[in-house]
């Protein structure tokens, strides 16, 4: 799952599209969006990641591949964010 963050959100941080993917949603449409690279920071964790420009009636989300680029996963029980062990394969 990607992170999608707003297209005005994006523009005034200077992200610049990328790229243009397709994405199958819940439901089973299919949506075009465009794609740019992003640093983020989370307190000492950081790392680099793909980001979707979300149009007006898309939903922020915080991907999977963001947790995964900041070597952090979800406790299921607390619900906070953990360093996770990666995987070096």
């Amino acid at each position: 799952m990607y992170t999608v963050v707003s297209k005005e959100v994006l523009d005034e941080l200077r992200i610049k599209p990328r790229g243009r993917r397709r994405f199958r949603l819940a439901d089973g449409r299919t949506i075009e969006r465009d794609v740019g690279i992003a640093a983020v920071e989370y307190e000492e964790y950081a790392g680099g990641i793909s980001v979707v420009f979300g149009e007006p009636n898309d939903e922020p989300i915080l991907g999977a591949t963001a947790l995964e680029a900041l070597g952090l996963e979800v406790d299921p029980v607390t619900k906070r964010l953990r360093p996770a062990v990666l995987l070096m394969v």
